[in-house]
């Protein structure tokens, strides 16, 4: 057996208040390690600024690694605990900025970042898409990154399975009120690939939009390992098996039995 101790924190962090959302940040990690030992955590999309930014994304914009990922790396080292978070990264250069998913490993790291790929509706005005998955080899498993509408793409999280992920971490800003298909997508990246999936979508308002939380823990055959009952800030853990992976696959044949050759509409543009 590979268990492991998963969690997915679901907080409303403060429209540009980088300092604050990085505190309570750095709070939750120590409260949820603190009340048991916890392998994986993952925090919504753009969790250190908020979503509504506008224009202030340029100014909020940090290096991978910068101050934030340093901060949050400490507290991953602190606890030795895979840390995945949201956020608006600048890159060289300094009008370029992507909505990235960090993943800091229990040395305090960085071992992975990821560059949203679906960016939706006024995203594309602030962000330049990514353009590659990104599957990381962790001292538990395979764990892949999706940020928030990505969800919606069986491509993306087919691919990042093809590459052997075993855990699928969802940082996400899944706007009100769209709980069912947050829900429906969240089920289906789980059966059709045999995968876990942590998702952590985030609370609260912003200008114009609302979240509505729900972050799921979901095993490889639909199971609901945890989930929220209210839309509360807060932390859910659970255990899980990464073994099963393999033997749900195995059992279901779901890759071996896929016909790529008959998929060439698929790499198509619309």
């Amino acid at each position: 057996m590979r268990e492991i101790t998963v969690a997915v924190a679901q907080m409303a962090p403060l429209l540009t208040k980088v300092p604050d959302n990085l505190k309570r940040m750095g709070e939750m990690v120590e409260e949820i390690c603190r009340a048991q030992k916890v392998d994986v955590i993952v925090f919504p999309e753009l969790a250190t600024t908020g979503y509504e930014c506008g224009v202030q994304f340029t100014d909020l914009a940090e290096r991978v690694p910068g101050a934030s990922v340093n901060y949050l790396a400490q507290r991953a080292a602190d606890y030795e605990v895979y840390v995945a978070f949201g956020m608006v990264e600048k890159t060289k250069v300094e009008s370029t900025l992507y909505d990235t998913a960090v993943l800091i490993d229990p040395s305090g790291e960085v071992a992975a970042s990821y560059h949203k790929i679906h960016l939706k509706g006024e995203e594309r005005l602030a962000f330049r898409p990514g353009f590659k998955n990104m599957v990381v080899e962790t001292k538990y498993g395979q764990i892949g990154l999706l940020l928030g509408w990505d969800l919606a793409f069986p491509e993306a999280a087919r691919c990042l399975t093809l590459q052997g992920m075993e855990l699928l971490c969802v940082c996400a800003n899944w706007e009100s009120p769209h709980s069912a298909e947050w829900r429906a997508y969240l089920a289906a990246r789980a059966f059709e690939n045999a995968v876990f999936v942590a998702a952590a979508n985030r609370l609260g308002e912003d200008y114009t939009i609302s979240f509505f939380g729900d972050s799921q823990i979901i095993g490889p055959r639909g199971e609901v390992y945890a989930s929220f009952e209210e839309n509360v800030e807060g932390y859910r853990v659970a255990k899980i098996d990464l073994d099963e992976v393999k033997k749900y696959r195995e059992e279901l044949q779901i890759l071996q039995c896929r016909h790529p050759q008959a998929y060439r509409e698929i790499v198509r543009m619309y």
